[in-house]
């Protein structure tokens, strides 16, 4: 029953990969982004923080606290290879281009979601334990 309960977990990560399947198979005339240097750059990091963020949240929690270097470069490495694919992938998409530079962007925003995970955790374990001006809850 617990292995059925958890399979949730995966479809905030299979909904991102797919959105971004989708988003890399329309062909470059297909839209326009704002003339803004490096708005591509942009929008793959935020993606990939996304897609970074549903990895770690199909991870099991249990697995993210016992062993957190091992669930951020699991995470940083999911990111580089979903961004390898996600840009071979495109160089057959006509107006699309495969780069190195995405790739790199990729990682960027998977650094981004184990960077922002680590920080969400301090902060709630600063909040369980009633911050640094307040005693703490355990003794």
């Amino acid at each position: 029953m617990k292995r059925l309960n958890n399979g949730y977990r995966l479809l905030p990560l299979l909904l991102v990969m797919g959105v971004l399947f989708y988003q890399s198979n329309q062909s470059g005339d297909s839209f326009t982004l704002p003339d803004i240097d490096n708005i591509d750059k942009l929008l793959h990091c935020l993606a990939y923080a996304v897609l970074g963020t549903s990895f770690l949240f199909a991870l099991t929690p249990q697995w993210r606290q016992r062993r957190p270097v091992l669930a951020g470069g699991a995470t940083i490495l999911f990111c580089l290879l979903y961004g390898m694919f996600d840009e071979f992938h495109q160089s057959f998409i006509p107006g699309r281009f495969a780069g190195l530079d995405d790739v790199g962007a990729d990682v960027v925003g998977g650094v981004l979601a184990v960077a922002g995970n680590w920080v969400w955790r301090q902060w709630m374990i600063m909040k369980t334990r009633g911050g640094p001006d307040e005693p703490s809850r355990f003794g």
